[in-house]
């Protein structure tokens, strides 16, 4: 779980200071996906692309309720 500490900072953060963490993870953890055999590194990224769709299903979904909200009222 992330501190509240932790939480705040990134607030606080600008669009160059969130661009420059994304980065710096993208840089650090890469080489651990590319870890393996092909075989484990395709099924790795094809988790990752599934995990993926269903966040953003979920954020549609969302989306769509709350306009379906909005236009209610």
């Amino acid at each position: 779980m992330t501190s509240p500490e932790a939480i705040e900072a990134y607030r606080r953060m600008g669009p160059n200071g969130r661009l420059q963490l994304t980065l710096d993870a993208i840089r650090d953890n890469t080489p651990a996906l590319l870890e393996g055999t092909p075989e484990v590194v395709r099924r790795r990224f094809e988790l990752i692309r599934r995990r993926n769709d269903e966040f953003n299903e979920v954020v549609c979904r969302k989306l769509m309720e709350a306009e379906a909200h909005d236009e209610g009222r």
